[in-house]
Parts: C-alpha cells; sequence; structure tokens
C-alpha cells in the first residue's frame, strides 16, 4: 500500500458531514446581513469548524500511522463458482477508524460501484472476505484497493491506494469437478442423485466372489462357492477399462444463449471436464473435440497422467463463434480421428427441427460407427412461462406460443431417439449431473 509523505491534498476527502456544517455556516453568514447581531456568532462558528478541521486532519495525517491492505486469492477463479477474495488491512493508528474500501474489480463483472464499510481498532489487523462470480473464462485484473480512512469525527478522510494491479485466469469449474468425482465414487451418491446402477450381462472383468444380496443377478450365482458356504454366493465383475470417451463441443451461435449469467457453452465446457475426469478415475481414455463452421480442439483419448490438464487447458481457451454449427466437418473428424468404437457425448443445441434435420444424417453416420449421446438444452424459462396463468389475451398468445416451442423441442429428443441415438434433454444447472449418470447408465450396461 503507498502512502503520501506529510500531508498530501490529493489524499484529503472533505466529507459529507463537513459540507454540511459549511452550509450551516454560509446560513448564518446570509442571516447575518439583516441581523448584524449573528455576525459574530458566524464567525465563531466559522472558526470553530476550521479548527475541527484541522485537529482532524491533524488526526489522520500524524507521523507515520497508515493503513496497509492487501488482496489475497487463489491462483485461479473457476467458471460459474463464488470466487472467494480475502482483503486484510492492518492499521498502526492509535485510534479506531471507519473505513471504506473500494476495490477497483475486473471488467467482466461489470461493477463499478463496490463499496465495503468497515470498522478497524487501533492498531489492529482485520480480514474482510467477498466473493465475484466469474461468468466467463479468461483473464480478469483487478486495479487499485483504495481505503478511504476517517476518524470519530468524520470531517475529512485520508485516501490510501494499493500499488499494483493483478490478473487472475479464470478456468473451467475444478470445484464443480471434484465435487462430482466425490459423489460418483462414494456410498451415499445416491442420495445426491448419482445413480449407481446394477451391471447387466457379464461382458466384464471378474472381480471378486461375494455374498447374494437382494438385486444381485441371479445368473451370477456361483454354485460351487454357494456349496461351500452353504449361503448364496455370486461372482461380482467389475468394468470393463480403458474403453474411449470424447466429449464434443458445439461452439455455434446456437451455444451463445445465457442462463443465470453464463452461457450454455460454459456450462458444456464445465460439464466436459467433469466427464472426463471421472472417465479417467473409471480408468477409461478420455479426448475434447471441439467444432463450429471449421474444427477447433482435437485431443485425442488418452489415458496419461496429463491428460486432464490438456483438456483443462483446452477448454480453457475456448471461444464462442457466431457461424453457424457444420456437422459434416465434424463427422470427418470422428471418423478419421477415432479408430475404435467410442462414447461420444456431443453437447450442442437444436431451438428448431429444421436445425435438427440438417444434422440428423452425420448424427446418424456417427451414431453407426460409435455410441452417440446428443446433449441438448432445455430452456427452463420458456417451460415456466408456458406452465404459468395466463391473465391477458397477450399472456395467452405468448404462452401458446412458448409451449409450442417447448413441445418441438421435445419433437426433436423423440426423432433422435426414434433412430436410435441417445439423448439427453437437460436444463443448464443440471447438465453435469445428468450428463454423469448417462455415462455411468451406459457404462454399467456394457454398451462401451
Amino acid at each position: 500500500m503507498q502512502q503520501a509523505r506529510g500531508i498530501s491534498f490529493k489524499n484529503i476527502h472533505l466529507q459529507r458531514r463537513f459540507f454540511v456544517l459549511l452550509l450551516i455556516a454560509a446560513f448564518l453568514f446570509a442571516a447575518s446581513f439583516p441581523y448584524k447581531i449573528i455576525f459574530p456568532i458566524a464567525q465563531t462558528y466559522l472558526l470553530i469548524l476550521s479548527a475541527i478541521l484541522i485537529v482532524d486532519i491533524i488526526l489522520l495525517f500524524s507521523g507515520t500511522a497508515k493503513i496497509t491492505a492487501n488482496r489475497n486469492h487463489g491462483s485461479l477463479l473457476f467458471l460459474g463458482e463464488n470466487n472467494r477474495i480475502e482483503l486484510r488491512i492492518e492499521s498502526n493508528y492509535n485510534r479506531k477508524l471507519k473505513l471504506e474500501l473500494y476495490d477497483e474489480l475486473p471488467e467482466q463483472l461489470q461493477e463499478r460501484n463496490f463499496k465495503i464499510d468497515a470498522l478497524i481498532e487501533a492498531g489492529e489487523s482485520i480480514p474482510i472476505e467477498y466473493t465475484v462470480t466469474a461468468s466467463e473464462r479468461g483473464i480478469y485484473t483487478w486495479g487499485n484497493l483504495n481505503v478511504i480512512a476517517s476518524t470519530g469525527i468524520g470531517l475529512c478522510a485520508r485516501h490510501f491506494q494499493s500499488a499494483q494491479p493483478e490478473s487472475i485466469p479464470c478456468y473451467p469449474s475444478i470445484p464443480q469437478m471434484k465435487n462430482f468425482e466425490l459423489m460418483a465414487f462414494a456410498r451415499i451418491s445416491n442420495e445426491q442423485g448419482i445413480k449407481r446402477l446394477r451391471r447387466i450381462g457379464h461382458s466384464y472383468e471378474f472381480e471378486q466372489i461375494k455374498t447374494y444380496v437382494q438385486g444381485d443377478d441371479q445368473r451370477s450365482v456361483n454354485w460351487k462357492a454357494t456349496s461351500r458356504k452353504s449361503s448364496l454366493m455370486v461372482n461380482q465383475y467389475q468394468d470393463e477399462r480403458s474403453q474411449q470417451v470424447y466429449a464434443v463441443i458445439d461452439k455455434s451461435r446456437s451455444m451463445l444463449m445465457p442462463f443465470d449469467g453464463l452461457s450454455l457453452l460454459d456450462y458444456a465446457v464445465n460439464t466436459s471436464l467433469v466427464i472426463s475426469n471421472i472417465a479417467l478415475r473409471k480408468h477409461d481414455k478420455t479426448g475434447l473435440i471441439t467444432f463450429a463452421d471449421k474444427l477447433g480442439t482435437a485431443l485425442k483419448a488418452e489415458r496419461s497422467h496429463n491428460q486432464l490438464r490438456k483438456i483443462l487447458q483446452s477448454l480453457y481457451a475456448e471461444k464462442e463463434h457466431e457461424s453457424e454449427a457444420d456437422f459434416n466437418i465434424l463427422y470427418r473428424a470422428v471418423k478419421n480421428m477415432i479408430p475404435g468404437r467410442s462414447l461420444i457425448m456431443l453437447f450442442t443445441n437444436f431451438e428448431s427441427s429444421y436445425s435438427m434435420e440438417r444434422a440428423l444424417l452425420n448424427l446418424r453416420k456417427i451414431n453407426r460407427l460409435h455410441l452417440l449421446v446428443v446433449v441438448i438444452f432445455e430452456n427452463t424459462e420458456l417451460v415456466n412461462f408456458s406452465r404459468s396463468e395466463a391473465k391477458t389475451i397477450r399472456d395467452i398468445y405468448i404462452q401458446t406460443l412458448a409451449e409450442k416451442l417447448a413441445e418441438e423441442k421435445r419433437a426433436i429428443v423423440q426423432q433422435l431417439r426414434r433412430f436410435g441415438i441417445q439423448v439427453i434433454l437437460s436444463s443448464p444447472k443440471d447438465l453435469s449431473l445428468n450428463s454423469v449418470n448417462k455415462y455411468l447408465e451406459l457404462k454399467s450396461k456394457g454398451l462401451i
């Protein structure tokens, strides 16, 4: 924190209280024109006000007294999360001060009147926290941290300012990734929404023999072990490993639609990181493909130690495109890049049957080569509006239109499913949960 040496006029801020009292002095002087007896009172009042102001200035600028402020934060911000920023304020004044903190927030937050009020005792060090929600990936730059300190007199204040602006990159949500990892592998996952499905069939690697419990596949009964133990014993199998899982993200303008401060593309980015991490933990190989009118990232599926870092860096750098998505480019990339049968989770959005039909031929080609899951977004605001009570003729018209659009989205889902394509229709906020459930379901059924 920088401070001016001695008393600097640019560091003195006259407070509202001073101007109110000064206005009273002006009123007294004005009243002294018709009433001469008031003039000495006005002079005395102004002298006392000036003396108090001088005392207040001396108290704020005396000796080496200063306020030191530092901004503490993590090395990264996370997309869509409440990121904690801590301010550490220290005072070596010998008196209690009132503080006004003005932190110059990054332009992405669109906040220009950010202020925190605080009180600090003599010689005290206090922490002050606030949170920011990052709504886009990229570099967030904080400017100066300004502290306005005033005494109990409150006629003037002293301005302190931090030295250096700071920049922090915003990455896809790692906390969300870790949270879903814990839910997917914990015993309590079912209570949190992650489905634990029983395996179907026997196309899995043998793991162990265990005691039969209700719900186990009766075809897995091990009769030799049952005769030895005098109780039903079943063979337990583990999922096949080293399957290929690709997250494919449509970056076209259909993914620019906002929801709760984030674009659909940002929801897809966060979910792709979640799926990639869980697939790696399940010993599968993960890869990433992005596209719009041309191919973007093309990261082949691997199970190396730094694969998740590669995916994270690639997702961080992805940008939206104003163009239409070219699914023919996607089909050629999938055909040339992915040799074996893989699970492909395609995050896209179709708002009309026409846009889906244009992509349908290529989607069917991809589905013949691989297990394709098309993830599209439900417009929850439109659905909620269509279910609300209509009070005017205009509301009835708009509600009917909303119902028609919502029904068209459901028709798109049904048409894709008729061609054997797996579909997830999800609200943006439930995207990660529904996508993880679908991955675990397909893996548990041995479809990949």
